[in-house]
């Protein structure tokens, strides 16, 4: 009987611990599962609050649809009939102190229709201009990675990244696009200069074509909450592998062709192979200084999100959309609002509002240490200047997440390729994967546990 450990609970780890054991089913393989969580739940960064009948994630609220891999595992667990779509409806950036409408067939930001993007009030007459040289400019002669704000501000100049593309981009991973990579964070954007040398001709070619204008959004979420996934997933694996919930791995030792793993709460687990998904920080102490430096050279950022509930009568301005993400130049501590009883209808009870703020950049950390009160007393500030709200509201939640948004910087891949050498050297049967390496996104996360069992069941037999 051969012996794997998959150390961290969030969906990158419950996603190979599902694979595996569906492999494991089928196939009648000798191999034992055990799955190892500090927390006493599952779920890591999914986290869903139930209060009277609002639906409420404190982590991410939805996925990617047209990422696949995340509605796989939903159908493959007989959940997919709870499948929602996110309400499209008009998206707004907040510069300076005025909401500006997201223009019109602007896709992440490029634009795609002229009309619409030269009548918007967030560009001067000669950001405009700048934006236009992009259907002349040649494409790069550049080989390689490079910072996904170099590529913007070459191909569209600076007032459209900053006021536009910016607050969408750090919006996803709250950091620095001047440091992010291209090649890591928005590969396709390369691949259509490439291909079509203009990036707002090419972004036009390959926008998919609709008949007509549906309500329905990109995203996906489901109408329990993602944690739903969560217990979904729990519950197919009860029975047949091991749960060590509330310990975590303390250190790691190679002995021959075997590791054992010593657990805070004094016990030791021996294994044949590790998938190892908790987050960067937390896994360099497991490994030898080479790899902890490649390790430590993704750095993450601190955010926040606060949920409040509010009655429809506190909110003095109809609320005709889904939201707004804010610029840099903007003078306030909150980065984005969603509405999400407008996003998400099946989240809020009649006659309520629910808005989710977030705060944290790569350059302001500072907030999230703050107290609750210090972060609400901010926020709500904010939204008085920006929605003249002025109640206070019926309930609110804050989440911090420290050090939990990875930043992949300019030359990720080739970092992670070196990692990946380096443990196949010096820990052979050990995978370090998940969001610290591998994408934030849900379905990134999917992908990589699977990826890392399909590589367990190619070892072990």
């Amino acid at each position: 009987m051969k012996h794997v450990v998959i150390v961290g609970g969030g969906i990158t780890g419950l996603s190979a611990a599902f694979s595996l054991q569906n492999e494991i089913d089928d196939k009648q393989l000798p191999i034992k599962i055990t799955l190892i969580e500090a927390q006493n739940r599952l779920g890591g960064k999914v986290r869903t609050e139930y209060h009277d009948d609002f639906v409420i994630e404190r982590g991410p609220d939805s996925y990617l649809g047209r990422k696949k891999a995340m509605t796989n595992l939903v159908e493959r667990l007989g959940i997919d009939h709870d499948l929602v779509n996110n309400q499209a409806g008009q998206a707004y950036i907040l510069h300076g102190t005025k909401l500006y409408p997201m223009p019109e067939g602007a896709v992440m930001g490029v634009p795609t229709e002229i009309s619409p993007f030269l009548s918007s009030g967030l560009f001067s007459l000669k950001g405009k201009a700048r934006a236009g040289l992009d259907l002349v400019l040649p494409k790069s002669q550049l080989q390689g990675d490079q910072s996904v704000g170099g590529f913007f501000k070459r191909r569209l100049g600076d007032e459209v990244v900053e006021n536009l593309i910016e607050p969408l981009l750090s919006g996803v991973y709250a950091g620095n696009i001047d440091k992010i990579s291209l090649e890591s964070t928005f590969p396709q954007f390369q691949d259509i200069e490439s291909r079509y040398r203009s990036l707002i001709l090419g972004m036009k070619q390959t926008k998919p074509k609709k008949c007509e204008k549906s309500t329905k959004g990109a995203f996906l979420t489901l109408k329990k909450g993602l944690s739903s996934l969560v217990e979904a997933l729990e519950d197919s694996l009860n029975g047949k592998i091991e749960w060590k919930m509330g310990t975590a791995v303390e250190k790691l030792n190679r002995s021959d062709s075997r590791y054992t793993l010593q657990l805070t709460d004094g016990t030791t687990v021996e294994a044949d192979e590790v998938i190892v998904t908790v987050p960067g920080k937390k896994a360099a102490s497991f490994f030898n200084q080479e790899i902890k430096e490649l390790i430590g050279e993704v750095p993450a950022t601190s955010v926040a999100t606060i949920a409040m509930a509010f009655p429809e009568s506190a909110i003095p301005e109809s609320i005709d959309g889904t939201g707004f993400v804010v610029s840099k130049k903007s003078p306030f501590t909150i980065t984005a609002c969603t509405w999400t009883n407008q996003k998400w209808p099946h989240t809020t009870p009649d006659g309520h509002v629910l808005l989710r703020c977030y705060v944290g950049r790569e350059h302001d950390q500072a907030i999230v240490d703050e107290s609750d009160e210090t972060i609400l007393s901010k926020v709500l500030a904010d939204l008085y200047n920006i929605m003249n709200i002025e109640a206070k509201p019926e309930f609110f939640y804050i989440t911090r997440w420290k050090k939990a948004m990875p930043q992949y910087l300019v030359g990720h891949l080739e970092r992670k390729e070196l990692l990946h050498e380096r443990l196949e050297t010096h820990y052979p049967g050990i995978q370090l994967v998940g969001a610290s390496l591998d994408g934030i996104g849900l379905p990134d996360c999917v992908v990589a546990g699977e990826n890392a069992a399909e590589k367990v069941i190619k070892s072990l037999t």
